[in-house]
């Protein structure tokens, strides 16, 4: 997604592109309160609609897709468990976003460049006839349209840790969890990749923004707020949980790969909402995102059957859909930044190197990344935000900078320096690996230390439907 700075009452901007040295992200800017009846003029229905659609379909990827997509690769006796802390999770994370996250991630910091204000809390000043802008110079969106694409974000991002140590979490850890990591993780890192003053303010507020995107660092709708950030959560806390009982010894087979293909498949057509939406309108750039999305995931699957083809001699279904699902990931932070050829190669390379995560590295490392949130989130993102560095060069037909300081804005090939850029992207993958990882652990040594992170062992074996929520997800 983009960057967004709110300025006074009115406006969320979001700019894909990049400012002179700082090249695509997510923007935000203000609209003057004077301007907010000229910029209501200029918002367009069809980008409206699209955006009011692309959130629907980003809240459709955490329910019911990621839902049946971890739900089917745990055991019976837990399917009901994780559908239940996806289900929540979202639901707790709207709140909490329309309360404080909001105004958290895509407010000014003023100096501190790290967090915003509370200026936006609880949705104050931010109704029907307050505006955002696109990534095009004087277009508009409705604020409140931008909340809620946003939210979607802010909800599945804490849904996507779940799966590293799925099957032996307490419900209620977990709750508190989320709602202290959205707070002190997500919410931070949203506005020091995606918050600055937008195309229209950059030449009056040429500092205001994020601590990465200050630096260039490139991620069109979340390579490292959302993929790397959740995975390295999710790292953290299946060492602080433990293995699950039996684990390696005991088979844990998936429960259902038919309910597992679906929700990837769900997934797949929901992150067309993800990545096309995160252009916040509905133009040229949007099909640039929608078709290296297409592409970049088409290859990782064919990339990750190839690869179980010549190890094993069988495709698998659970290895094309864990193919499809690194590839979406790889193409999040590049997908309006490259190019259709340059996004095959993308996918073409993850699945390799989140394969050799998935079944050796963990295997030989002794951690039990259940439904390998790690191995293809947080390495498939880094995949994905380093390649955006690459595949963004306008040499390789990839979007390259735009400097908004100008209008309309310029274009200058000369400015893309490939080398310098995928240094940016390296500083921006470490930093969000060490905020993220650092944070996260001692949540975790908190919350263990104080109602406990793990069920008993009764409980875990009997299996967390019955033992957490009294139900079973299949009566015979």
């Amino acid at each position: 997604m983009m960057n967004r700075k709110i300025l006074g009452g009115v406006g969320a901007i979001v700019s894909s592109l990049c400012v002179a040295s700082a090249a695509w992200a997510q923007a935000a800017a203000p609209i003057k309160a004077p301007d907010a009846a000229a910029a209501a003029g200029m918002i367009n229905k069809g980008d409206t609609a699209w955006m009011l659609i692309c959130a629907a379909l980003v809240l459709m990827m955490s329910i019911p897709g990621l839902a049946l997509f971890y739900g089917g690769l745990v055991r019976a006796k837990n399917m009901l468990s994780v559908c239940m802390q996806v289900f929540m999770i979202v639901s707790v994370a709207g709140l909490l976003w329309a309360s404080v996250g909001y105004s958290i991630a895509f407010t000014s910091g003023g100096d501190n460049h790290f967090f915003g204000g509370l200026s936006k809390a609880f949705l104050v000043g931010v109704d029907a006839t307050t505006v955002g802008a696109t990534f095009s110079n004087n277009v508009y969106i409705p604020e409140l349209v931008f909340v809620v694409f946003q939210m979607t974000f802010a909800m599945i991002t804490p849904a996507l840790i779940v799966g590293a140590f799925a099957e032996r979490v307490k419900f209620s850890a977990l709750m508190v969890f989320v709602v202290a990591w959205s707070i002190l993780v997500y919410y931070p890192m949203a506005h020091m990749v995606w918050y600055w003053a937008g195309p229209d303010f950059l030449a009056d507020a040429p500092t205001d923004s994020g601590l990465l995107w200050g630096w260039g660092a490139l991620d069109f709708a979340g390579g490292t707020v959302v993929h790397i950030n959740a995975g390295i959560a999710g790292l953290v806390g299946c060492l602080f949980i433990g293995k699950r009982h039996g684990y390696p010894k005991e088979p844990m087979p998936p429960h259902s790969l038919v309910m597992t293909m679906i929700g990837a498949s769900l997934l797949w057509v929901g992150w067309f909402g993800f990545n096309a939406g995160s252009n916040l309108e509905a133009n040229g750039v949007t099909g640039v995102a929608f078709i290296n999305t297409m592409l970049a995931t088409c290859a990782a699957a064919v990339s990750w059957s190839l690869i179980e083809q010549f190890h094993h001699g069988k495709a698998s279904i659970l290895g094309a859909a864990t193919g499809a699902v690194a590839g979406l990931v790889a193409i999040t932070p590049a997908a309006g930044l490259g190019a259709p050829m340059t996004s095959i190669v993308l996918g073409f390379i993850v699945s390799p190197v989140c394969y050799i995560f998935v079944t050796q590295v963990k295997i030989k490392m002794g951690y039990d990344d259940s439904l390998d949130v790690f191995g293809v989130h947080c390495i498939g993102g880094i995949v994905g935000a380093i390649g955006t560095g690459i595949v963004a060069s306008p040499a390789l037909g990839g979007q390259g900078v735009f400097d908004y300081t100008s209008f309309p804005a310029v274009f200058d090939a000369s400015t893309y320096s490939i080398s310098g850029q995928v240094i940016t992207q390296i500083k921006a993958v470490l930093f969000t690996l060490v905020y993220s990882g650092v944070i996260s652990a001692v949540l975790y040594f908190v919350i263990d230390k104080t109602i406990g992170l793990r069920p008993s062992l009764e409980d875990e074996n009997a299996g967390l439907d019955i033992s957490s929520h009294g139900e079973r997800a299949y009566n015979y």
